[in-house]
């Protein structure tokens, strides 16, 4: 009886320790507790808010190591070959989640997801006859390592495979396709490879079928990276089960299709934007991730800092006009506008938007997701919420000269207009516009300025190394002085256990931005090509995206390769 009462003292503490992290509210826990005592023999709490998704694996074992007062297991201490000689059953370590670390003055430190499994860690000792000391570990970690050590080679992705019988090779019936989508093993096949996206921070998921494989690959940090995949026979059932789910047509195989799931994962609200076209060998298939709840709107977090960030800020006061934000699919051009919008969004102001797809709510801003199946575009939306009294319209893309037009003259009679465009750099924006044939005397009058951005992977702050650059290098890449003795220092990755190895944690942006001045619109009145628009912004102020990247370099936020990759120069 004593145990039991110390097994829920631990439970209670366990939640009580979640909800002061904020990963659970008092509702959830008060729910999960309901669930638990109206039914004998439930799961642990530690469980139950897994299979739930409501927490993730890492954060629970935070909290579990803070409760029992158990250090936390890193990544590195899994070793590559077992510490001991004696042989551990495979089934009996993946169903209590344990995995020996290493040996310690003839005490055997082990790696433990629920160190209240007292049966588990007693049997352990007996079995390699040495004393025990737990140490929390994440659960897919310590899986992994079982699998390395003691396993047979089979992954997770690998177990669950084996369950699911061979498809018949052919052409599938709708009927066939809905009863595969809806076997078991291919929902818990599916739902790992999203889990997966979601524990490697991947912002896209791609599923690619060729003739005699399946690939599936992550983009993690701007890169793309492949993982384990089923086999190709898989593939029907795979992409059927995700168009289900994002409720779209699984009989219609030879048009794109767009669709949309929403999810909580790991404790995360993620929104999932669904893409499918048809290829060669089948449907390939892209999945976008976008987690609400990791947003943040700041320019400070975005990467804008100094003085571009406090012109940026000066230019969003402008009551009226054409704000622009320019760079190439996947450059943050959208979060860009999001965190702009956040700081115009005031008592004072209406804000609308028109998007495609809307990729965030927020609140106090009407928000309106174009369907050009019904004749709401772009175009057709505009029109309409010019008549609804907005001070600040945002333009998902600026895609046609009638969207064009109708942007301009907005900001011509008072409102202030944020878009976006897919140009090299924020001169190119200019040229483009003009091409697209918005007449130069308007744009003079209209445009305030323009945002250029890529993004760049930001070094490791764990593992990023600093080093001398050669002289060559030096003069080649014209890198200013960084130190106050005159030497330059820049940081180059390295890899370790928290990046994955890839000497990459995440990524922000690197910025350019053009303001208006007058002679910059003398050369548009001129119909300038855009290098001499560059020029002129230069000698007004404004820093390149490629010299904005320099000093992030050289601060040690991002390696001098990275800014040279995503701004293509020599």
């Amino acid at each position: 009886m004593d145990a039991e009462q110390l097994a829920l003292t631990d439970q209670e503490r366990l939640g009580q320790a979640l909800i002061k992290a904020g990963h659970i509210t008092e509702k959830d826990l008060l729910r999960i507790e309901r669930m638990r005592n109206s039914q004998p023999g439930a799961a642990p709490l530690a469980s139950l808010l897994l299979n739930l998704g409501m927490v993730s694996e890492r954060d629970l074992a935070r909290c579990l190591a803070e409760v029992t007062a158990l250090p936390l297991s890193q990544s590195d201490e899994y070793p590559l070959s077992s510490p001991i000689d004696t042989p551990l059953p495979y089934r009996f370590l993946k169903e209590h989640q344990l995995v020996p670390l290493r040996l310690e003055q003839s005490t055997l430190v082990v790696a433990i997801a629920n160190p209240q499994h007292d049966f588990a860690v007693k049997a352990l000792a007996m079995a390699c006859q040495q004393p025990i000391r737990l140490q929390v570990g994440i659960g897919s970690e310590i899986g992994t390592a079982i699998e390395k050590l003691y396993g047979e080679g089979q992954s997770r992705m690998g177990d669950i495979m084996s369950s699911v019988g061979q498809q018949d090779e052919g052409e599938e019936s709708i009927a066939q396709l809905k009863d595969m989508a809806s076997e078991a093993p291919v929902i818990r096949l599916v739902n790992l490879i999203i889990q997966k996206a979601v524990e490697l921070r991947a912002s896209d998921i791609h599923v690619e079928p060729f003739e005699n494989r399946l690939k599936i690959r992550y983009r993690i940090d701007g890169v793309m990276q492949d993982s384990e995949a089923p086999p190709v026979t898989m593939t029907p059932a795979i992409i059927s089960r995700i168009k289900i789910m994002a409720r779209l047509n699984i009989a219609e195989r030879r048009l794109p299709q767009d669709g949309r799931i929403e999810l909580k994962i790991q404790g995360q609200d993620l929104d999932i934007r669904v893409s499918t076209v048809p290829t060669m060998h089948g449907e390939s298939l892209v999945m976008r991730l976008l987690n609400r709840e990791s947003v943040v709107l700041d320019f400070g977090a975005l990467g804008f800092a100094g003085d571009t960030r406090l012109r940026l800020q000066k230019l969003l006061k402008i009551p009226h006009g054409m704000v622009m934000v320019t760079g190439p699919t996947g450059s943050g051009k959208t979060t860009t506008l999001y965190t702009a919008l956040n700081q115009l969004n005031t008592m004072e102001r209406k804000l609308i938007t028109v998007e495609d797809p809307v990729e965030y709510q927020l609140e106090g801003i009407n928000q309106i997701h174009v369907k050009p199946s019904i004749g709401l575009t772009f175009g057709s939306a505009l029109r309409s919420i010019v008549r609804q009294d907005p001070d600040v319209i945002m333009v998902g893309e600026m895609r046609d000269l009638e969207t064009a037009r109708i942007c301009v003259q907005s900001a011509l009679t008072g409102h202030l207009v944020l878009s976006t465009l897919h140009t090299n750099d924020a001169a190119s924006s200019v040229t483009r516009l003009l091409e697209m044939g918005v007449e130069d005397y308007l744009l003079t009058s209209t445009l305030n300025g323009v945002i250029g951005q890529r993004l760049v992977r930001v070094l490791c702050p764990h593992c990023k190394e600093e080093y001398s650059p050669l002289p060559e290098m030096v003069s080649e890449l014209k890198l200013p002085s960084s130190t106050s003795d005159g030497s330059i220092r820049l940081f180059r990755p390295k890899g370790c256990g928290q990046c994955a190895g890839t000497g990459y944690h995440g990524r922000l942006a690197i910025q350019e931005l053009l303001i208006m001045n007058d002679d910059i619109r003398r050369l548009i009145l001129k119909h300038a090509d855009a290098g001499r628009i560059q020029e002129a912004a230069i000698n007004g102020g404004m820093r390149t995206m490629y010299g904005d990247g320099i000093q992030k370099a050289l601060a040690g936020l991002t390696h001098v390769e990275e800014v040279i990759r995503v701004t293509q120069e020599s």
